[in-house]
């Protein structure tokens, strides 16, 4: 039997235990779920166990755990890390959901599950391709070692120690990452660049109790305007950022690069009718998906304060909070955004308010890697068969953490060889992944350590 027939003959079963996988709500963002991302690691243990891995290990990081196996008999070949996780985003908002987040559905061809996209079905994918080749042809043709961590969706807090600390461990040629996806169902991509993440809350407080504001309006100052002008400063009409430095260290685009970029079709109009907006909006002189890919942002994502149920309390509120994040690219470093914007809202803090500006992650590094590399031209070669077209090189203006400590700790880029597709709702309810992606993100694997290997 090869390994083709055996993917085959199985995918009903591999169906179910991807159903099986869902199931598990593991949410690393919620401590009450702590145990849930522990059972996670343990199911993917045990699957690599049944698959044929070797020194299968639930590694412990100081936070949620990281999933290891290796097989390691190919002398003279590559060593390749394949890399996902297997934790996932909250299910919020529950009433929007059509069907229960962690009780999949599958319905024309797609199952629908918190998870099923962002990760769990794309990490599923190479190690059921792992078992596929091992059961047929009693070997891997390369070397490979597994790295899956039950943190990602939280930034990874843990893991540039963890890492470090195990250097040999994880010490490979380069590493193929299992959180990604294509273009398009027939468009295939490179993922060439991703970008970094810093995070901040600001809390402004005035009086130490809600006060009547009938007594007390127009005499003191109301945290709430206090915190919008606050947040108002930060960004000019067009939504360039006004902190000072903030765009000191940015790699700016080559017009090669940007030429690159600009032969990517983008369909704007639909895009924009499928999110409900009227117009995009944004930094002047760069296209939409400059915008997204390759220029650093701040963004409020949250902000509450006063008085919310139904009906009118007059009171003038004690205290008012917003959540910041900033995406960064090329050359920014976390660490000096985040003080910049720290020192930028102490600075411009009005009077009558005490403003308290606290760092709420460790930050992510904007990641970028060369097109040519070897292991991008071996995914590519794989893409062209699958889909019969050239990958796009594209960005995303999203964030891998681990990419960046990949990098840093083991010289190792990350190839992004995974088969979700944007319109798959990740991180938003009704989240969903295409079982044909999922049978060919196992059959492209397959192909891809075997083409490695030469």
């Amino acid at each position: 039997m090869n390994w083709q027939t055996y993917l085959e003959e199985r995918q009903v079963e591999f169906t179910a235990r991807l159903l099986e996988f869902l199931r598990i709500p593991s949410i690393s963002s919620l401590p009450e779920h702590s145990a849930d991302v522990r059972a996670a690691g343990e199911w993917v243990a045990a699957q690599l166990r049944s698959a044929g891995m070797e020194h299968v290990e639930v590694m412990e990081t100081g936070g949620h755990p990281v999933v290891y196996a290796d097989w390691l008999h190919a002398p003279g070949k590559p060593t390749v890390l394949i890399y996902g996780h297997f934790d996932v985003q909250p299910a919020d908002p529950l009433s929007l959901w059509e069907s229960p987040p962690f009780e999949p559905v599958i319905q024309e061809g797609r199952v629908y599950a918190r998870g099923a996209s962002d990760d769990k079905g794309n990490m599923l994918a190479p190690l059921l391709a792992l078992e596929a080749l091992l059961a047929a042809e009693g070997a891997l043709p390369v070397n490979v070692k597994c790295f899956w961590e039950g943190q990602e969706e939280i930034g990874s807090p843990t893991l540039p120690a963890f890492v470090a600390a195990h250097r040999d461990r994880f010490a490979c040629d380069f590493v193929l990452s299992a959180d990604g996806g294509q273009w398009g169902e027939e468009q295939p991509e490179l993922l060439v660049g991703l970008r970094g993440l810093c995070a901040l809350q600001v809390d402004v407080v005035g009086p130490a109790y809600d006060v009547h504001s009938g007594l007390y309006g127009g005499a003191l100052q109301n945290p709430i305007h206090a915190l919008a002008a606050l947040l108002a400063s930060l960004r000019d009409a067009e939504g360039r950022v006004q902190v000072e430095g903030f765009y000191d260290d940015v790699l700016e685009l080559s017009a090669a690069e940007r030429a690159e970029i600009a032969r990517i079709p983008y369909d704007e109009a639909g895009v924009r009718q499928n999110l409900g907006v009227d117009t995009f909006f944004g930094e002047a002189g760069y296209s939409v998906l400059e915008r997204s890919w390759v220029r650093p942002t701040l963004e409020v994502n949250g902000i509450w304060g006063g008085f919310q149920g139904e009906g009118v309390k007059t009171v003038l509120p004690s205290a008012a909070h917003a959540k910041i994040t900033c995406r960064l690219v090329a050359n920014q470093q976390p660490q000096r955004i985040v003080q910049q914007v720290k020192a930028h809202l102490e600075r411009h803090a009005p009077p009558g308010v005490r403003v308290t500006v606290t760092v709420k992650e460790n930050g992510a590094i904007p990641y970028w890697m060369p097109g040519e590399h070897p292991g991008n031209q071996a995914a590519r070669a794989i893409l062209v068969e699958e889909y019969g077209k050239e990958p796009y090189l594209a960005r995303s203006g999203g964030s891998i953490p681990v990419t960046a400590i990949f990098l840093e700790l083991l010289g190792a880029y990350t190839v992004s060889f995974g088969f979700g597709l944007d319109d798959e709702r990740q991180h938003s309810p009704n989240e969903f992944f295409r079982l044909s992606n999922f049978v060919r993100g196992q059959r492209a694997y397959c192909k891809l350590l075997h083409g490695l290997a030469g």
